[in-house]
């Protein structure tokens, strides 16, 4: 989903780096406000662990690659807030230190991988939850997981609709937008599953250990705002 250098065009490239500042500055803010002590040294042991995450990467033909993502597992743990400041700081040094993704498209890279799990998965999130939490047979802790799972796979397709669309308006590498849009779709239909999978897995081991580490635990839920 790192968008090379050259891949879209500038103006495209420099409307995703006016979007991707606007959406951080609210959600630094916001998170300034509302973070806690231990949240802190949290969002540090989760930004180690995205970048682990991310690490394994497949290159898909027309010049992006697929991975893990991560941003509903980051908003799930931190908050739709504290979340996407989380992956700005993984995708910022990968984008720095491993190549991964371009500086000129830093931007637009951000509002797929950071913002999307915020405006779209957390909303996802909070209302399958509350769905599930009146279906016999789902605990608070299962719905909870499955609602996480499921708005990660969500978020991850709606990340590549996303970035199809963003190539649709704005691409510059002279691939055909269908080449792209089933590339690219098509092999994060897959890896959607695989991320709803490894994010449930994680917020359930959580929830079982230590819920008071994960922000949408049904304990926290009086106190959940989605952006």
């Amino acid at each position: 989903m790192h968008i090379p250098d050259g891949f879209v065009t500038a103006p495209l490239a420099a409307t995703g780096a006016a979007v991707a500042v606007a959406g951080l500055a609210v959600c630094t803010r916001q998170a300034g406000k509302q973070s806690t002590e231990r949240q802190v040294p949290l969002a540090g042991l989760a930004a180690a662990f995205f970048l682990v995450l991310q690490a394994p990467i497949i290159p898909i033909s027309v010049g992006t690659s697929g991975h893990l993502l991560g941003g509903t597992l980051a908003v799930a743990l931190l908050g739709p807030w504290f979340g996407p400041v989380v992956i700005t700081v993984v995708t910022v040094v990968q984008t720095l230190f491993t190549g991964a993704g371009g500086l000129s498209v830093l931007g637009v890279n951000l509002v797929n991988l950071a913002l999307v799990p915020a405006v779209v998965g957390y909303p996802v999130l909070l209302g399958l939850r509350r769905l599930l939490a009146g279906v016999r047979g789902c605990g608070t802790h299962a719905g909870t997981a499955i609602a996480c799972g499921v708005a990660a796979s969500v978020s991850v397709v709606t990340a590549s609709v996303l970035f199809t669309a963003e190539y649709a308006v704005g691409g510059a590498a002279g691939v055909p937008l269908r080449t792209v849009a089933v590339s690219t779709i098509g092999v994060y239909a897959v890896v959607a599953v695989f991320e709803g999978i490894v994010t449930a897995l994680v917020i359930r081991a959580l929830l079982a250990l230590r819920a008071d580490l994960v922000q949408v635990a049904p304990e926290h839920q009086d106190t959940e705002q989605a952006p």
